[in-house]
Formats: C-alpha cells, structure tokens, sequence
C-alpha cells in the first residue's frame, strides 16, 4: 500500500466505509432476515472471485448462485448492493471535504485548480493583478442547471442522505463533536434504517415543478452562501479594495427548456421565475433581519453619516428603544421595503414572512435600489472605522443582490429550430394568405424575414385563430415580456435554438421576439433577449462558422448585435455531435468549430462566448471540468465560459457547499488561466499534430458510423443487449426519452442512449472507433507516428484531455459483464458479429492508449478514481449480473411481470449510483 493511502484522511475514508457497510449488513439483517444477508455475501464473493479468475468455472459458479435467487429475495439483494453504493458515495464525499478542509489549512497548499494556484501561476507569468481585474470586469463564467433526466434519485433519498452526511460529519469530529460516539452511532443507525425503509423509485414521473423545486434545494444549499464567500475570497487575494462586477453566476434551464418536453408551457416558465423569486427574497429577508440583530449600534459611540441618517429617518421604525440605533432603523426601513417588494412581484410565502414588517413602505423597484441601501450602511461603517462589521453578513448580502438580484439566476429558454418554422411558416400564411413559407430557400426566407423585421407593423393580429403550437410559442414570449418588466431583462436573457441550421433559424426566433416588443424596429433596432443558436450534429458543426459568418454580414443583425453589447454566444452541443459521430469524431469537430468560430469573430469584431452543452459521461462531454477548459483552443475561451451541469453530476457537485466552493472555484480559475496564459506549446507541430488528428478522425468516424448506422441489425442488438427499454420506462424526468415515436438511433436522446451502454459497461459511445484509428495510423511507418502521437500526448492539452478521458471510460467498462448482455439478444449469429466487433474494438482501444501514454494500468494517474472503483467494483459487479438474470426472466415471461421490473429499476439505480457519471 503506497504512503498515499496510507495517509490519515485515506485512512479515514476506508473506516467510514467499513463502518457504514457494517451498518447497512445489521440493518438488512434485521429487516430482511440472515438468509438474506447471507445470500448477499455468498454474490458478493462469487463476483470477486469470478473478477479476479475470468475463468469458466467462476462465471457458472456465479451464475448459479445469481440464477437461484428467489423473487421475493431478488429486491432484497438488489437493495443491498444499491444502498452500500448510496452509503460509500456518501463517505468519498465527506472525504473530498475532509481534503478540502486539510489543503485549506495548510496555507501552503495551492492545489492545481484551485484560485490561488490560478493567481500564482498568472503572477509567476507576469499578469497584474490589475489585469486579472480588467478581465473579471468584462467576464461571465456561469454553470447552467439542467434537468435533464439522469438523476435516478428521489429527494426523499438524497434527504436521508445528507443526513446520514451530516452525522458522519460529527462522528468523524472525534473529541470536538457535540455528542457522545455512541449517541451518534445511534443516529446513524437511526438514518441507515430510514434510508432502507424509502422507497428509491418514483411511482410517476417527475413533473416540471418537482424538478424547479429540486433545482432550488442547490441554491439553499450551496450557492446563496458559497458565491458570496467565493467572491470575497477572491478579491481578497486580489487586494484590500478590489470590489468586482458580479461575473459568476449560475443560471438554469429548469422551466425553460422546452425542447422535446410537452410540459414545459407558458405558465411553467412564469412560475419557475415566481419560485425562484420567493427563494432569493426570503434569502434577502432573512439576512436583513440578522443584520438587524447585530447592528445594534449606538449614535451614542458611532459616527453617523448624513446618508446613513437619511436612511434611517425615511424607515416606519418609530420605536422608542431604537431612537439611537440608525444602523437598526435603516435596517428595518430596507425589510419593510423588501417585503412590499415581495408583495408586488407576487413571491410567494415571502410576501408573508414570519417577521412581519413595522409598517408600510414603497417596494423597490430594482434590485440596485436596495444594493445602494446596503451601501450606505455599509459607508458609514466605514467612515467610522468598523469596516471590519460591514466584511461579514453585510458584505455577503451585498454580493448576493449583486449576483442574484430579485431573480436568483437567469432561466434560458430553448426550442427546436422546427418549432420556430412552423410557427412562422403560420404566422405569414394567416397574414398574407398564401403557405409558401416552407418552399421558400434559405435567401428567400432571410429576405422575407428581413422585410418584417424592420417594419413595426405586427404580423400576429389578436382577431385570428392560430393553432396549438403557435399560440403556445406566442404566448410563452409574451410570458418572458412580462417576467421582463416584472423582474428584469436578467430574468430570462436568452433564448436557444436546437437544431440550428442556417441564419434564418435566428432571424425566425427575432421576429417572433418583435411580436412582444422584445425586439423593437427602427433605425437602432433592440433586443432584449440573447439569440443563440445551438449546433448540435456533426454536419452542422462543420458548417457553424460559415453560417455565423453569413449572419454577421446581415447589416440588421449586426444592429441587433450592438444593442447586446456586441457578444455573442454560441452554444455547442456535445451529446448530439457524440452520438452521430463518436467519441473522436466528436471532440476534435467541437474543437475545430470552435476554431472556425474564433477566426469568424475576429474577422467581424465581435466577441464570442462560447456555450458547451456538456453532460456527465464522456459520451456526453464529461470530465474533469478544469483541464477541459484548459484544453479549449486559443481565443475560445477570453473571459467568457458557460456550461450545462446536469442530473446527477449537479447532486455530485453541489449538494456539499465545501464541494461546490471548489468546483465552482476551479471554473473560476480556469477561465482566468485560459484567458491570460497562453497554454499551447505546440511550436512549428500544430499543423503536423491537427493532420495527424484529422487522419484519426476520419478513421473513427468510419469505424463508428459503420457500426452504429450502416450494421444490419444494430438496432435490435442495442434494444436487447442494454436496458433501454427498462430505462425509458423509469421516472426520472420530464422529458420523454426520445423525440418522436421510433425504433431510430437518430430520434432516440443522447441521454438514454449514453446510459444504457454505460448500464450494461459497454460504454461504445466513450470509446469506439478510437482503437481502429490508431491501429490504421500506426500501420504506415509505426515509428515515426508513435512518436507524432506520444508527442500530442506530452504537449497538446486538447489531445491529452481526450486521451485521458478514455482512462476513465476503460476503468468502468467491463467485456466480461459486456459478453452476459450479450447474451441477451436472441439472434446468436447478430450477438457474436456486432459483440464480436465490440470486443476487438475495446482490445484495440486499451492498446492504443498504453502505447500511447506508456502506462502500464489503467487509472495510473488518477489514483483518487482508482481508489474509488477499488471499493466499488465488487458492488457494481453483482447488481450487473443481478440486472441481466431478471432481464432475462422478464423477456422470457418467467416471474411476476410487475416485480420483476421493479427490481430491474433498482439495479439500474444501483449501477448508476456505482458508476456515478451515469449519464
């Protein structure tokens, strides 16, 4: 065991999983009786030893043991290794925190990644802190939350969960806990069994308001107290009086996203801003009221300034015993107005606090209204030497309403680019009388859009009958009108289009923006809304500079442009792009559209903030989001990063404020490294490296494409040899799983289909076609191309970050497990062709990457992931197994249907609870 692991902190995690696992075995024994935990044991043995044989024996031996299991057992055993799953992610959190905690006191400690590494790096550099200021004030880095369905979890069980966190917290404290080791014992063993009591499957599929509430809990959780701390810390770092603009935020698709899911409505939309809004004014009111409580300072001993004093004599505070204390009576005065300002927006419960106001008061009309209040107060704390009182709660409530406004984060709206052409092909017919719109060319519909859209003259008439869809479109932008004039432009400043395909898409969404007054014509046309397009499949991807550059030289959009403030946004769609063209394929055109795009921005002076529609998997555009924005090419990045967080990854990264302070801190120091250090060291080899990577490209997009889409009988293989069916069946989203109604790969969402092959650790979409690309590019004078390729490795982050994406793919990808899937699919001729080319491609894919990094195992260098896949495997192992028998059984009509799929949507919760970044 290397001194690593044996550290205090390793040494501790593998106690809090011993200790837990204990508890969980005392729990099933009591609740399902010794047969059971026996039986489990007896599994999780049999699993090891065939892990470690990979002989016929153990797998028959395996199989039996699996086979035999009885179905009122089999949900007793799949909820055993589930929970050990819940429990040990548990425990690797608690211990990332611990490590946190530990690298934060030892102020020598700069960890890579984290702001304090980013600003010795930028000064060892020669960048000012002046210049890192200069930058901030122009930046936006901003996670976007998305509900999109790869969180298996109910609340219910993710609130055991913290629970379970929280007391492993106090246990973990030692002497300095506030009770006894064996109250705490107790309370644990209390939560265990709670949490084996709650049942982990929904019954129905999540509506929209429980995923905008479930959205919300990240916010009273982690990022109303962390943003403000973050940005404290920074400046800071910075220097005593570095005050800077609010450039990270987190912003949400939770109620806007509309894309594919019928639920999303006009009345959605407006109450995910209403709920939102009643989060961030009951924050405000909260804290308000704290400051009250400390601010009890006397005129007698204070230094009153003339503001402060105006402030406090505008307040309803008449109250005798505060006739001294002008900081309490401002104070009160900023609540009463917060309260009628509560009232008027509509926010829910904190229009009734449970502090009422002292009396009646104007409500604020901007958040900047009640900024400037808490100014005063804290100017005069200044003046009077108690800055120190005005850099704790005061100094965060401030940043807060600077960030978070009467809003909380901004909502994006997004649709299909098909949507917008309906619509408008509508629109035009009612009001001209002749349907031509869809016949029109890509020229024509420009011009025809164009013409309306400088014309004040409405299209939409209030006497006429649309249809369905578009009298939904319209009335959804009439909604955002009004959250507009309500809340403020920042309520809902953009509006994505999937799909994108041509500049007319844009222009369609801007005219429709004009029927609701959030574009005004004329001479200086208006926008109140960011238009983005979203490209998404390999195709348009190659084709997205072209078409930005023909929308740039539309003189009416570049005026649209200039009332934004000349940025625009781009979104880039990584799960799409992956499941058209593979894993390569889909990297190195995201990198060169990227490219493409950088080269068209610069050539129309127009500055580019680039959106990555990132998931979990890799087949998704997951990883570790630091060396990934590192990776990005030169001028993509300036200052400017947005980028999807969703499903379980969002639970991962955020639930914990220790945890996500550091990961929103290392998208903070990214976007600064990768703005002011130049990053590529590639010399006169960029050109040599790009061919090199042009060649294996195209090889992997052969290989993939050709199993994928030109295979006979691929689909069938997929839909019997992965739990898609199963997995479309659970309730963890709102969205359907696919776009229409077929059995095509192309109308199937990236999102099942990413987490069905992760489920049976096939994982074809984080891997396939890699193999073959380089086996083919060796073939032709090996020694020299090795050396091309290791040198990519060595000097280029955007290859390196890709090649060690598929280190982690490999770790969780098994082809014993894989070949028992396999086995699934009824036509053994299909089975051993398509499973066959699977293996030889993963045998080819492990080649290429040790001979590539010259490794000798997988995970050699992410000893952390490694660790964790060490505990886990033997857990991960059996649900797999467990998974494939009771498939087998419900295809084959043996068992009770109900009970059969129920377990099965177990294991596929456990599994994913196992591999984590499921989807």
């Amino acid at each position: 065991m290397s001194p690593r692991e044996n550290s205090p902190v390793e040494v501790a995690l593998r106690e809090d999983i011993r200790f837990l696992g204990r508890l969980l075995g005392d729990t099933i024994r009591e609740q399902a009786g010794v047969s059971v935990f026996d039986l489990v044991e007896q599994i999780r043995r049999a699993a090891i030893q065939y892990r470690r044989q990979h002989d016929v024996e153990s797998r028959k031996a395996l199989e039996k043991k699996i086979g035999a299991v009885e179905e009122d057992k089999a949900t007793h055993v799949v909820r055993a290794f589930s929970y050990f799953h819940h429990l040990a992610n548990i425990a690797e959190d608690l211990h990332q925190t611990r490590a946190v905690r530990t690298r934060s006191g030892a102020r020598a400690a700069r960890p890579e990644g984290s702001i304090a590494f980013a600003l010795e790096r930028l000064r060892e550099a020669g960048v000012s802190s002046r210049q890192v200021v200069s930058l901030l004030e122009r930046a936006r880095v901003e996670p976007v939350l998305t509900a999109h369905p790869t969180e298996v979890q109910r609340k219910s069980v993710l609130d055991r969960q913290r629970a379970i966190t929280a007391e492993l917290t106090s246990r973990g404290a030692g002497a300095g806990a506030d009770r006894p080791p064996d109250e705490i014992e107790q309370a644990l063993r209390r939560q265990v069994l709670l949490l084996w009591k709650t049942s982990e499957l929904r019954l129905v599929k999540p509506t929209v308001a429980d995923e905008i509430e479930n959205g919300l809990a990240y916010f009273k959780s982690t990022f109303l107290e962390v943003i403000p701390r973050l940005y404290a810390a920074l400046e800071d770092e910075l220097g005593a009086s570095v005050r800077l603009a609010p450039f990270l935020r987190i912003a949400s698709w939770i109620g806007g996203d509309r894309d594919g899911n019928p639920h999303v409505t006009h009345d959605v939309t407006q109450r995910a801003v209403e709920r939102q809004a009643t989060l961030v004014m009951e924050h405000y009111l909260a804290e308000v009221n704290a400051l009250g409580s400390e601010l009890g300072l006397s005129s007698e001993y204070t230094k009153i300034s003339p503001e402060l004093a105006e402030l406090a004599a505008r307040s309803p505070d008449r109250g005798v015993s505060r006739v001294h204390e002008p900081f309490r009576r401002a104070l009160t005065g900023v609540y009463a107005r917060l309260v009628a300002t509560a009232r008027e927006l509509g926010a829910g419960s904190a229009r009734a606090p449970a502090a009422p106001a002292v009396g009646p008061a104007r409500p604020y009309a901007t958040a900047a209204e009640l900024q400037s209040d808490l100014e005063v107060i804290a100017m005069a704390l200044a003046g009077d030497g108690a800055g120190l009182i005005a850099e704790g709660r005061l100094r965060h409530l401030l940043r807060a309403v600077s960030t978070f406004g009467f809003h909380l984060a901004p909502i994006d709206l997004r649709q299909h680019s098909g949507v917008h052409a309906r619509v408008v092909r509508e629109i035009f017919a009612r009001a001209t009388g002749r349907d031509v719109y869809e016949t029109l060319s890509e020229p024509e519909r420009q011009e025809a859009l164009l013409r309306e859209l400088v014309t004040a003259r409405p299209l939409v008439s209030p006497h006429t009958r649309y249809g369905e869809e578009t009298t939904e479109a319209l009335r959804t932008l009439a909604v955002v009108a009004d959250i507009h004039r309500r809340f403020g432009a920042e309520a809902v400043p953009n509006y994505v289009i999937s799909m994108t395909g041509g500049p007319s898409d844009l222009l369609e969404v801007a005219l429709l923006l004009k029927e609701v007054g959030l574009v005004t014509p004329g001479q200086e046309p208006q926008a109140a809304v960011n238009v983005i397009p979203l490209f998404e499949t390999i195709k348009d991807l190659r084709a997205c500079g072209g078409i930005m550059d023909q929308l740039f030289g539309l003189p009416y959009y570049r005026q649209l442009l200039e009332s934004r403030g000349e940025v625009q946004e781009v979104m880039l769609g990584y799960s799409d792009s992956n499941k058209d063209g593979g894993f390569l394929t889909s990297n190195w055109e995201l990198y060169k559209a990227e490219r493409s795009l950088v080269e068209v921005f610069r050539k129309h002076d127009v500055r580019i903030r680039l959106f990555h529609g990132r998931g979990g998997t890799v087949g998704r555009g997951g990883g570790p989001s630091y060396y990934a924005v590192l990776a990005q090419p030169p001028g993509s990045v300036n200052g400017q990063l947005r980028l999807t967080e969703q499903g379980e990854v969002i639970a991962s990264k955020y639930a914990d404020p220790i945890i996500g302070r550091r990961n929103l801190e290392t998208l903070v120091a990214a976007t600064m490294e990768a703005t002011l250090l130049d990053g590529s060291d590639l010399g006169g080899d960029e050109e040599r490296f790009q061919e090199a990577l042009e060649e294996l490209s195209e090889r992997a997009f052969r290989a993939y494409r050709d199993l994928v889409y030109e295979t006979p009988g691929f689909i069938s293989y997929f839909r019997e040899a992965t739990p898609i069916n199963e997995i479309s069946d659970l309730n963890i989203g709102s969205r359907p799983s696919s776009r229409k109604s077929s059995d095509r790969i192309e109308d199937l969402r990236a999102i099942p289909w990413v987490f069905s092959w992760g489920q049976c650790r096939q994982s074809i979409p984080g891997f396939y076609g890699f193999g073959t690309a380089v086996r083919c590019y060796l073939e032709k004078d090996r020694t020299h191309r090795l050396t091309i390729l290791r040198a990519m490795y060595a000097r280029w982050p955007f290859f390196r970050t890709v090649v060690d994406k598929l280190d982690m793919v490999l770790a969780k990808t098994d082809m014993g497990i894989a070949a028992r899937y396999a086995r699934l699919v009824a036509d053994r001729k299909l089975r051993n062709a398509i499973f066959g080319r699977i293996q030889r491609e993963h045998e080819d894919t492990l080649k290429a990457f040790f001979t590539i990094t010259g490794t000798k195992t997988l995970l050699q260098n992410n000893l952390t992931l490694a660790r964790s896949l060490r505990n886990r495997i033997p857990y991960i192992d059996p649900l797999n197994h467990l998974q494939v028998e009771l498939l087998r059984r419900l295809r084959a009509g043996r068992g009770e249907r109900d009970q059969l799929r129920r377990a099965i949507h177990l294991t596929i919760n456990g599994v994913a609870a196992g591999l984590r970044n499921s989807g």
